[in-house]
């Protein structure tokens, strides 16, 4: 069997399987590409180099256990690999942490952050950082910041330590425990330029709807409370104080922008582009929360 009949046969079986996709890939075809790729040791860009490869039976049989495992365990394919992908940059993930998907990377990597930040910008905070993706992403996209990233999980921020040195960030990235900004300004080095944050935003009737493969994430890391805003509550009363003059707080919410407005009426914000529309990720200066 040829690599390219193998990932349709496998797609075929994922779909049939009434899987979730959202953790990387959208479609069966991308999850099986991405699990034949992974498991055979070749580049996850590589299809069109090896598509006509011929598989030899033990390959066969090692990719559709892999598949076996995805359809069995319904966990993302992500935790299976050990590896997640974010604006081309490889992480590595296991259920410590939450999968890497934010939004937040898109605008760091096409600059659209850029002209809000003052030109003396030298403090980012990844508030919630999980696995540590979007800091890494920062340290990367601005060489001249510090960032510190802070988790209140001790599972979450042990993931994150392996990233910021997958990618020997360990002098720029310093790593911190706690809860929220209070958090963060306990631990010392003043307010920040920058502050990104993919919070818990998921809403109580969303959360009992959740896919499987979303149950298998850290439930800290999504539940935001009935309406979901809980954590954006505390977030919003304490980022004037965390923030410089020039400040700005990047956030992302998921599907809750309605929510977020029913709760935050009178907050004028700037909603971001992003692959996924302009009402996922928002803007808010330090002057428009005071």
């Amino acid at each position: 069997m040829k690599l390219i009949d193998c990932i349709e046969t496998q797609a075929a079986r994922l779909a049939q399987a009434g899987l979730f996709f959202g953790h990387g890939t959208t479609n069966a075809f991308d999850e099986a590409m991405w699990l034949t790729l992974w498991r055979l040791g070749l580049p996850l860009d590589a299809l069109d180099e090896h598509e006509q490869r011929e598989l030899n039976p033990a390959e066969q049989a090692a990719i559709a256990a892999l598949v076996d495992q995805r359809i069995s365990t319904r966990k993302p394919a992500a935790y299976l690999t050990g590896e997640a992908w974010l604006q081309g940059v490889p992480f590595t993930i296991d259920e410590r942490a939450i999968v890497p998907r934010s939004f937040i990377a898109e605008l760091i990597a096409d600059a659209s952050i850029d002209p809000w930040l003052h030109p003396d910008s030298r403090r980012v905070l990844d508030l919630c950082t999980g696995n540590g993706s979007l800091a890494v992403l920062a340290a990367m996209g601005w060489p001249e910041v510090e960032v510190d990233a802070l988790d209140l999980s001790a599972d979450a921020l042990a993931v994150a330590r392996l990233n910021v040195e997958r990618h020997d960030l360990a002098k720029r990235i310093r790593l911190l425990q706690g809860d929220g900004l209070a958090g963060a300004l306990a631990q010392g080095g003043g307010a920040y330029d920058l502050i990104l944050c993919n919070p818990p935003y998921v809403n109580s009737a969303s959360m009992a709807a959740l896919p499987a493969e979303y149950r298998a994430e850290p439930e800290l890391a999504l539940a935001g409370g009935s309406d979901g805003m809980d954590f954006i509550r505390q977030l919003l009363r304490d980022a004037p104080a965390a923030l410089t003059d020039t400040g700005v707080l990047v956030l992302e919410i998921g599907n809750e922008r309605p929510y977020f407005e029913a709760a935050f009426p009178a907050l004028e914000v700037v909603w971001m582009e992003t692959s996924s529309g302009a009402d996922q990720v928002l803007l808010i200066t330090k002057d428009q929360l005071l």
